[in-house]
């Protein structure tokens, strides 16, 4: 009787076995070279079209702002923040600031634009963007009318894609944020912006980029 039962136990334990071995199989050299492959690589990054651009490259280039009041043109000065024209180049040729907005403004001294986060195409794109941020590039530029700088928090190196335009002097400014940029027409558009109605500094209706473009500079 014993015996019947260990030979019995020992079919039982013998099926086990198999079952294990047919859902666990050994690996092989194939099944273990397949698993330590690479990844395929479905997507390569997308790079802008003023990465590694020399100052030579960006010199000269120009920024239109076309918004719902009119379209303002913004001479770039990569001689005196590179890394921060750079940015804008790209941010305006990507199509990134199109349908954002001027979401904050200070009567008599700036508007500020940027919020990408105030774009009707908001995305996992453009949320990546804003995570880069850029190093300080404080020069002897002025902040008078008409400059364009980054706008950041009191952090170093903190700039990401905010940006202000001045419609006053701001010689506080001096020295302190990155003035990458000079409005060389229609900075009226930017006046009548700043005087729109708001509270708190936010617009009470936002005036909004439609689109952003990057040419040549008229002469």
């Amino acid at each position: 009787m014993h015996l019947v039962h260990r030979a019995i136990c020992g079919f039982v334990l013998s099926i086990a076995a198999v079952a294990a071995a047919a859902q666990n199989p050994a690996p092989s050299a194939e099944t273990m070279k397949k698993a330590n492959a690479r990844p395929t690589e479905t997507a390569q990054t997308k790079s802008d079209p003023f990465d590694g651009a020399s100052i030579e490259k960006m010199s000269g280039q120009c920024v239109s702002l076309q918004t719902e009041q009119g379209a303002i043109v913004i001479e770039m000065f990569p001689g005196k923040a590179p890394e921060t024209v750079r940015s804008f180049l790209n941010l305006a040729a990507a199509g990134a600031l199109d349908s954002t907005t001027f979401s904050r403004t200070v009567p008599g001294f700036v508007i500020q634009g940027g919020n990408l986060s105030t774009s009707e195409k908001w995305s996992a794109e453009l949320a990546e963007r804003t995570k880069k941020h850029l190093p300080d590039e404080p020069s002897d530029l002025k902040h008078v009318r008409g400059i364009v700088s980054m706008a950041r928090s009191d952090e170093p190196n903190s700039a990401t894609t905010h940006f202000f335009i001045l419609v006053g002097d701001g010689p506080h400014l001096d020295g302190k944020f990155a003035a990458f940029g000079r409005v060389i027409r229609a900075i009226e558009v930017a006046d009548a912006i700043n005087r729109a109605p708001s509270e708190n500094e936010k617009p009470n209706v936002p005036v909004r980029i439609t689109r952003a473009e990057v040419a040549a500079c008229p002469k």
